[in-house]
């Protein structure tokens, strides 16, 4: 974090109307042409981003590199915390946080398997919290924020950010080319439409959610079409979620603290 507080007093005044920010990355195999490092090092470059646009705005925290993605196991590099120690996990961290004496903090995901347990701690610490500290914890995975850029606008010619893709492939062309292999890049084999299931990209979200092992849906571990990312299209969607996250920063920063108690 990028201040400096000597006694708990200190704190409070360094932090007044500043907004924390944790973000969440993982540690996972990324099908054969992508570093196992992708989820953090996207995550934190746009962490760092938002930071050096708001810098009187945020205090910025070290990255946890590790997620919850025991469903890629199976595939090699993969290193996970289960889903209830992850949402353990991300409690022990906003409590420190909270009991700091900070009151709005926003953790910033780059690993879809975070978002559910992430949302179970939220429940946990406002159960804890919203009496006694009365603190606003918001949970923003970039490409949600990022809006239609990851929704299949042009220039990206598939339909939905998934894993591996070419979403993932443009991002890390862009920021980290060094940690791509275009030379391995492999269109998975995946299961059928069903028409209701999201194996990767194929299908809207329709209200039925089966939850597989990255074995069963994936023959190498990435989906989407990774063979259409470039560099430029990695540009593209990182300018995008830096702009709507800088954007909902902005307001998350204005909004009023949960002091309203119902009084019974």
């Amino acid at each position: 974090m990028l201040f400096y507080a000597s006694t708990y007093a200190d704190l409070n005044k360094a932090t007044k109307d500043k907004v924390v920010l944790l973000p969440l990355g993982a540690i996972e195999q990324h099908g054969p042409h992508l570093s196992v490092s992708t989820d953090t090092d996207i995550v934190t470059y746009v962490a760092q981003q938002i930071e050096k646009l708001l810098p009187y705005s945020v205090l910025l925290c070290p990255t946890l590199p590790f997620g919850s993605s025991h469903h890629h196991l199976s595939f090699g590099g993969t290193i996970s915390l289960a889903p209830e120690l992850y949402t353990q996990v991300v409690i022990d961290l906003v409590n420190s946080l909270v009991v700091s004496g900070f009151r709005k903090i926003l953790l910033l995901n780059g690993h879809g398997g975070n978002i559910s347990p992430v949302k179970q701690a939220l429940a946990v610490l406002s159960k804890r919290f919203d009496v006694s500290h009365q603190p606003t914890i918001a949970l923003a995975t970039y490409w949600e924020v990022g809006g239609k850029a990851f929704a299949g606008e042009a220039p990206m010619q598939s339909p939905a950010l998934s894993h591996a893709c070419e979403y993932e492939t443009s991002m890390m062309l862009h920021l980290f080319a060094d940690k791509v292999w275009m030379d391995r890049v492999e269109r998975a084999q995946r299961p059928e439409s069903n028409g209701y299931i999201p194996w990767e990209d194929d299908e809207p979200y329709r209200g039925v959610t089966v939850f597989k092992q990255t074995e069963f849906i994936s023959s190498n571990g990435s989906s989407g079409e990774p063979q259409l990312g470039t560099a430029e299209k990695g540009q593209y969607l990182l300018d995008k979620a830096i702009e709507g996250l800088v954007t909902f920063v902005e307001s998350f920063k204005s909004w009023p603290l949960s002091d309203c108690l119902v009084n019974e």
